[in-house]
């Protein structure tokens, strides 16, 4: 099968590009191209701007028919092109307000209602039967009621253990998808659940250890073996040592998975994250030694009766376990690699027996660099293609160390292309990279892939109508999506519920997704049936030559100034109001599949537009929220002198009203966790979070003294030394 798209239709009907104006642009046309404009500006050097100033561009073109220039870049969106009313007309009855709930709230929420309920019930009932048992007196009379207490917590955790391992079996998530439970249960929310799991385990445990740390207080009392005696307890007894040892892993896994931690420290999370091996094997023999005994025979019956409840779950998660190290032993070789712009590695995989589904992700593991680590990346590619391939954004220890194993050393092809002044373009150019690099020519490592898994992406294909919307580095699984949908429609092998797709892609600049902005643009030209609607916002600031572009270039110029695309650029934040009002006035009475991938403020604000604008009765439009589909990168950080990375920018608080205020972590000679201005070491190591202004609000800058090792939350962050530092 001939996997590259068909040349393109040169006689496409352009009328839907006319040059139709609205008024309900996001931002009017004079203010962005002020704003833009005063941005790009701040870029530049003095002599630079003085330049620019004298430019032909810039003194023929008046403030107004600079403005109209603008307005050209918007003259198409769908989404204010079907104006009506933004009134949110909000369910009468009962019967309409549950409707509208069960759209995407009713279903998590009695689950987790159902869940918190299950823990309450099962407490309650062991605290009532510890506390009136006629078998267990002796024990309340020498414990008092810590003994109710500690055992009550210990049943919980037996329920929690029963349960905690089953969302992390992938390839049972990915079944159970398929199936009506999936209606029942949210399968797509599997790592929260295991995280609440998680923490109820943390909090339940607490409870278990300090009623014991108090029983052995009283015990030490009763006993007058003092000080001594609650030690050996504590620390000597089969109870008291396997007891330690589970709360120590337990301590060390809950700290390293944290959000923060576990994203700037992959591997260390991952590692550490194994120590519910000797956490489950401690537990196994933790009930064993009936050191509290009931009154009356048999005294230990029912001890050691952990094995009991982990021994489902368990079971599935080792079998998983075999079967990765099964399929990872199946053929697989690296059949292409192309070394794309702005550090991003495609890597195409030739693997027997695989099967994938738009939207999925794979386990990678390179045993050359290490036989232990797995790392999950969304595929790019799509089930109709005859290889499974991945992007890979050269960002951490472990893409860099796979970069070089394929030969892509981007240090050495700088050098080379500021030499020869060559440009490596992406295959989507239809021009093979040009590289120098040697490395190309020695064999390429072995892969081994574990999966594909399942995502909520799949069910974009089970609406009529769905929108796209990809934030950022969240635009990575759409590749797959979309190139899916397009053979789906120009090569049909099966009827497809789908009838129209929007998609919404949002970033601050292009630079690092040239790969993906190609795709779209393949795409675009040869969806001859208009299937596909493409949205891009620019959220950053334009370059002076960006800038300069879209000055001189004609109104009627059919491609994008920006991207390149037919579709239009438009500039700011997307007006979802705007959006889902029209949407839903054009489709009314039919379910429209949201999907999304980014930061997850976003992910919530959609979230909450989608519940706000679905209609309960039989009429209206519903808006199913699609969750955030998985992508993965590989963490923030460390950050060298003179690179620029971009991590969770839609995290800042922006207004024109005020100045950005950054959070740093600086880790050099000293300790600094501050915003706004901070000092980074002991000596004079001076940085500066700083050179904004409200027009400036999205270019947060650090200067460093010293090769120090910083990392930010939130903004794109250049990295300099202060002597190379131009003061405003």
């Amino acid at each position: 099968m001939d996997n590259k798209y068909p040349p393109a239709y040169e006689d496409m009907d352009d009328s839907r590009y006319s040059t139709e104006k609205t008024n309900d642009n996001i931002l009017q046309p004079e203010e962005v191209f002020l704003q833009r404009q005063t941005s790009a500006k701040r870029l530049l050097s003095k002599e630079e701007q003085t330049k620019a100033a004298r430019s032909d561009s810039m003194k023929k073109l008046t403030r107004g028919d600079s403005a109209k220039k603008l307005q050209t870049l918007n003259k198409f969106d769908p989404a204010n092109a079907y104006s009506s009313t933004d009134t949110v007309l909000k369910p009468s009855t009962f019967f309409e307000k549950f409707q509208a709930w069960m759209i995407n709230e009713g279903a998590r929420k009695i689950f987790t209602a159902m869940w918190i309920i299950i823990h309450g019930l099962v407490f309650t009932m062991a605290f009532l039967n510890f506390l009136f048992h006629d078998n267990l007196k002796t024990a309340r009379e020498t414990f008092g009621i810590t003994f109710v207490f500690a055992r009550s917590a210990a049943l919980v955790l037996h329920v929690d253990a029963a349960v905690i391992l089953f969302p992390v079996c992938r390839n049972l998530i990915s079944y159970l998808r398929q199936t009506p439970i999936n209606t029942i249960i949210p399968l797509d929310q599997n790592i929260e659940f295991h995280k609440a799991i998680g923490w109820s385990i943390l909090f339940f445990t607490i409870v278990h250890t300090v009623s014991h740390w108090i029983n052995f207080y009283r015990l030490a009392v009763a006993t007058n073996g003092g000080i001594v005696m609650w030690l050996k307890l504590n620390f000597i007894s089969g109870p008291g040592a396997t007891g330690y040892v589970m709360l120590i892993a337990l301590i060390v896994m809950v700290c390293t998975a944290a959000e923060k931690p576990r994203r700037a420290h992959f591997n260390r999370f991952w590692y550490f994250h194994h120590l519910f091996v000797p956490f489950f094997g401690a537990w196994a023999f933790h009930g064993a030694f009936c050191m509290i005994q009931p009154d009356r025979e048999p005294k230990c019956k029912d001890i050691a009766s952990f094995w009991k409840y982990w021994i489902a779950s368990g079971t599935i998660y080792i079998g998983e376990r075999i079967l990765r190290e099964i399929r990872a032993r199946h053929t697989t070789y690296i059949s292409k690699v192309v070394m794309h712009p702005s550090k991003v590695v495609e890597i195409q995989v030739k693997k027997e027996h695989i099967t994938t589904k738009a939207g999925q992700y794979i386990f990678l593991c390179c045993p050359e660099i290490s036989l232990w680590e797995w790392h999950p990346f969304t595929l790019t590619s799509a089930p109709e293609e005859d290889f499974i391939s991945v992007h890979v954004r050269v960002v951490g220890d472990f893409t860099e160390a796979l970069a070089k194993k394929l030969g892509c050393d981007y240090e050495e092809e700088a050098k080379i292309r500021k030499k020869n002044k060559d440009r490596i373009k992406s295959q989507y150019d239809g021009i093979d990279i040009s590289t120098n690099n040697l490395e190309l020519q020695k064999v390429l490592p072995r892969v081994m892939v574990d999966g594909p898994f399942g995502s909520a992406s799949e069910d974009v294909f089970k609406f009529e109508v769905s929108m796209l919307v990809g934030a950022g580095i969240g635009v990575t699984p759409f590749a797959s999506i979309l190139k899916s949908i397009w053979y789906r429609v120009n090569y049909p092998k099966k009827s497809t519920k789908l009838r129209k797709v929007y998609f919404f892609w949002i970033c601050r600049d292009y630079d690092s997704f040239e790969w993906f902005q190609s795709l779209l643009s393949a795409i675009e030209e040869q969806d001859l049936q208009q299937f596909i609607e493409i949205h891009t916002y620019l959220t950053g600031r334009l370059r002076h030559s960006e800038v300069g572009n879209i000055l001189v270039n004609d109104d009627g110029n059919i491609k994008d100034t920006i991207t390149g695309l037919r579709s239009p650029t438009h500039y700011g934040r997307p007006n979802w109001d705007k959006i889902f009002s029209n949407m839903r006035d054009q489709y009314p009475s039919t379910d429209v599949g949201v999907f999304f991938c980014g930061p997850k403020p976003l992910g919530k604000q959609l979230h909450t537009k989608c519940n706000l604008w679905s209609q309960g009765f039989e009429d209206g439009t519903r808006f199913y929220y699609g969750k955030e589909i998985h992508v993965t990168s590989p963490g923030a950080g460390p950050w060298a002198i003179g690179s620029t990375q971009s991590v969770s920018w839609w995290s800042l608080s922006i207004s024109t009203e005020s100045l950005v205020k950054i959070k740093i972590i600086c880790k050099g000679s000293g300790k600094v966790v501050h915003t706004g201005e901070a000092t980074c070491g002991t000596g004079n190591h001076d940085f500066v979070v700083g050179d904004w202004d409200v027009n400036d609000k999205y270019f947060p800058v650090v200067y460093l003294e010293k090769d120090e090792t910083c990392k930010g939350v939130g903004g794109l962050f250049e990295i300099y030394k202060t002597d190379e530092k131009s003061y405003y």
